[in-house]
């Protein structure tokens, strides 16, 4: 058998497979949180691109407890992978964002299953009081720990567009309290947001580059049905990326980032039926592939161009300096 090529880039999966023996899959779970940009504490109606239910699978509102949703996740992915190790991934709307007691409650419940050999957070930064950092600081003693903090561009003016309700500045003040906590440190980072160019989005690749980052999950932006985003693109406002632009936006965006940053995700996928434009990106595999392709013919890498950054931020970390 053809030994597989190596990736030009350094994956979620190479990196779990040098941590845990056997296969490991992240489990999605849904804890009931809310965000402080839906309930008025910084702002309503969520980020542009954002649907009523955020990312997550809706299973607290069908009233499906975490032990439930662990329990069910396991015996799904053990059928499927044969996997017995999974890492509890929270991952609908902001999992910082509710009292210390709640989420504490929520986060045991799921690591009181002896197959859960991890955890994922994802959240806001500015959803990171000290006290939530001690908690998840705690549970590093016996499990690994992600803490994956939504920046999606770093520049003021794209997060004021897209209705974020943070700045740049607080996203690198929150990696700075968390570093040197030992929570491995994600960002999450979006392409083809209204208003920017191949620069800005290069730019952001730099910013992210400069900061004590352990990965990075890289999502395209889809029109989802229901959301601001998608009344912008009926008026002919917005114009997604095709694949091709995507494809180039991708491995470009990697060769600026440092070797070290484990990349959690190169794309993303809707729920079924949610997507009203860019539909090529439900082929998920195929758009992975044609990544793979796009760097393998350009003989080029993850960190290829890190030491010779081409793009920088502003002093006002608004606009992309050549």
């Amino acid at each position: 058998m053809t030994p597989t090529p190596p990736l030009p880039y350094r994956s979620l999966r190479s990196y779990l497979a040098k941590l845990f023996p056997g296969p490991v899959r992240k489990l999605t779970l849904d804890a009931g949180f809310t965000c402080p940009n839906r309930d008025g504490r910084v702002g309503v109606g969520g980020c542009l691109y954002c649907n009523p239910r955020g990312s997550g699978t809706g299973a607290w509102s069908r009233g499906l407890s975490i032990t439930e949703q662990v329990r069910a996740g396991i015996a799904r992915l053990e059928q499927r992978y044969k996997s017995q190790q999974v890492i509890a991934y929270f991952q609908s709307f902001s999992n910082t964002y509710a009292p210390l007691e709640v989420l504490a409650a929520r986060y045991c419940e799921a690591l009181a299953f002896p197959q859960v050999v991890g955890l994922s957070i994802g959240t806001r930064p500015d959803c990171l009081p000290p006290e939530v950092l001690d908690l998840l600081q705690g549970f590093t003693a016996t499990h690994r720990v992600w803490l994956e903090l939504g920046l999606q561009s770093a520049h003021d003016d794209t997060l004021r567009r897209i209705n974020r309700g943070h700045d740049v500045a607080c996203f690198a003040e929150a990696v700075s309290r968390a570093a040197g906590r030992g929570l491995h440190l994600v960002a999450h980072v979006i392409l083809g947001l209204p208003g920017e160019t191949r620069a800005h989005m290069l730019a952001t690749a730099d910013f992210l580059a400069a900061l004590p980052l352990d990965g990075v999950k890289i999502h395209l932006l889809y029109v989802i049905r229901g959301t601001p985003l998608e009344r912008l693109y009926a008026a002919g406002a917005y114009q997604p990326l095709d694949r091709d632009a995507f494809v180039a936006l991708v491995a470009e965006f990697l060769e600026c980032l440092p070797p070290r940053m484990v990349i959690h995700r190169l794309t993303g996928d809707p729920h079924p039926g949610e997507s009203v434009a860019s539909d090529w990106c439900l082929d998920k595999n195929r758009v992975l592939r044609d990544i793979d392709k796009f760097m393998a013919a350009r003989r080029t890498f993850q960190g290829r161009l890190w030491r010779a950054a081409r793009y920088s931020l502003s002093p006002e970390g608004n606009n992309p300096s050549p």
